[in-house]
């Protein structure tokens, strides 16, 4: 826009431009000069690492140490806590009359910052070794004082939650080292009674099995071959001999020894039947038949066998008896086989349960040595830190501020004058761009193609001069008087704002 427009636009809308301009700069000026000071104190506490520390209760102690600094924040920033500061140093006595304590509370968690310094160690870790409070308010000295206790209840606190922690893992650790250790006798127990329960059935007594199972097996074969030999022996006292047809590869009996033969059958059939007995009537015939032709051949027949009845029961009875006395041991070696099979069946099955009793015994064990290893850690951490180990110290007490941290008066009034200036020049250029009015014949002939015959300059009056004045002396009026009120409303509203003031300061929310 060239000068000469510029000027004449700032002519016809200069009221307008003054109006917008004075108003927000009314406003900041107003704020600004009654803004509550607000001073800001900083105490520092040092977290004090010690390498011994380390090396003998390993990292996961500085673990420890960050989840400390957390509770003690937690319990620090309280509702019960700042509640009793807010009682002891009488803090926010305008708030309280007139607000719940909840949100005093919570104006003095605003006012209150706690800033954690971290530094990488060597293991790579973040830890914290500098914690900086600080505290805001009106008072510059009742501002230190409460830094200070502030920080101190921080020390305190860092020392009750320590020693609770450390003296509650302690004890906690105490009582699972002794659970554990009931677990793991139990465990032990079990394992041993399924031992003696399962006493051959194990894995490691599997060969020993086999082994025994093929000796008896040995000696049952052994056994039925005697038994088989007794059955022989038994079979040729019992069974009658009947004449046999006489084959190519079986030589024929003589007489006299066929003649011997029958005589012992008949005894043995007359020891089990009477007389009467066919088989017994047909060896006594076949008997007189041979008898008779050794007569006739004028022979004498052989002589009687000189086995009776009560001798042939008793070598029977104790063929039987030896027969009998083969079958019992034959009943204990398959008893005793069956016994050792039972054993190697069941040997898998009681793998898998010894394996499980072995893992719960091994987990038990296990986690018996890890508490036991844990709670001497607990202990030592415990005496390390009664040694002074991370102990928190007040590096550098709070002192009163002597200059105010907030507002920056300077700057809110060069930046609302600034936006001042700049929402006038929006508002002149606005209403300029929607007035719909022509102020030069350049502009009407940029607007239409008619052409202009004549430019009439304004004929101003002596009436429309003072009429024109008046106008301006009642808005010149006007203005000043809107603009002194909105100042004195901005600074009624800004007078004992803290939190205004605060959130006016660039840098400081």
């Amino acid at each position: 826009m060239p000068l000469g427009a510029g000027l004449a636009v700032f002519r016809r809308r200069k009221w307008l431009g003054l109006l917008i301009f004075l108003i927000p700069a009314a406003a900041i000026t107003g704020a600004t000069r009654t803004l509550p000071s607000i001073y800001e104190s900083i105490a520092s506490l040092l977290v004090e690492h010690q390498q011994a520390a380390d090396r003998l209760v390993g990292p996961s102690d500085a673990d420890s140490l960050e989840e400390r600094l957390r509770t003690i924040s937690q319990k620090i920033l309280s509702r019960e806590q700042l509640v009793q500061l807010v009682t002891q140093y009488n803090l926010y006595p305008d708030l309280q009359a007139r607000l719940p304590a909840d949100l005093v509370v919570e104006r003095m968690r605003k006012d209150l910052r706690l800033e954690f310094k971290t530094e990488r160690d060597t293991s790579g870790r973040d830890s914290t070794t500098a914690i900086n409070l600080s505290y805001r308010g009106r008072d510059p000295e009742l501002v230190a004082a409460v830094a200070n206790a502030v920080a101190t209840l921080f020390v305190e606190e860092n020392v009750r939650v320590r020693d609770l922690q450390t003296a509650g893992a302690t004890a906690f650790l105490q009582s699972q080292v002794d659970e554990a250790k009931r677990q793991l006798a139990d465990q032990e127990r079990l394992m041993n009674a399924f031992k003696v329960n399962h006493l051959g059935e194990l894995p490691e007594q599997q060969a020993s099995n086999l082994a025994a199972l093929e000796r008896l097996n040995a000696q049952l074969r052994a056994l039925n071959d005697r038994e088989r030999g007794v059955l022989d022996r038994r079979d040729a006292l019992t069974r009658p001999r009947t004449a046999s047809l006489p084959d190519a590869t079986v030589p024929l009996e003589s007489p006299e020894a066929r003649l011997a033969r029958l005589r012992i059958d008949l005894a043995a059939l007359r020891a089990k039947y009477t007389d009467e007995y066919p088989e017994i009537v047909r060896t006594k015939e076949e008997i007189a038949a041979l008898e008779r032709r050794f007569a006739a051949q004028g022979r004498g027949a052989p002589g009687e066998v000189d086995l009776t009845a009560r001798d042939f029961q008793g070598a029977l009875a104790q063929v039987d008896a030896e027969l009998a006395a083969l079958r019992s041991q034959e009943e204990l070696l398959r008893r005793s086989m069956a016994a050792y099979e039972q054993q190697v069946q069941n040997a898998p099955r009681i793998e898998g349960e010894l394996q499980r009793l072995a893992g719960d015994y091994t987990a038990a064990k296990e986690r018996h040595a890890s508490l036991v290893r844990r709670y001497e850690e607990a202990q030592l951490k415990e005496r390390m830190q009664q040694l002074g180990v991370q102990q928190f110290r007040i590096l550098d007490s709070a002192l009163p501020s002597p200059q105010p941290v907030a507002p920056r008066r300077l700057r809110i009034l060069l930046m609302g004058l600034v936006l001042s200036a700049g929402a006038a020049v929006g508002a002149v250029l606005l209403a300029e761009a929607h007035s719909g009015s022509f102020h030069t014949v350049d502009d009407l002939r940029a607007f239409t193609r008619v052409p202009v015959l004549v430019s009439i300059p304004p004929i101003v009056t002596a009436v429309d001069a003072r009429r024109n004045r008046l106008k301006s002396a009642l808005a010149v009026v006007g203005a000043v008087l809107s603009t002194v009120t909105i100042a004195l409303a901005s600074a009624y509203l800004a007078r004992g704002n803290d939190l205004l003031a605060g959130l006016l300061t660039p840098g400081k929310l």
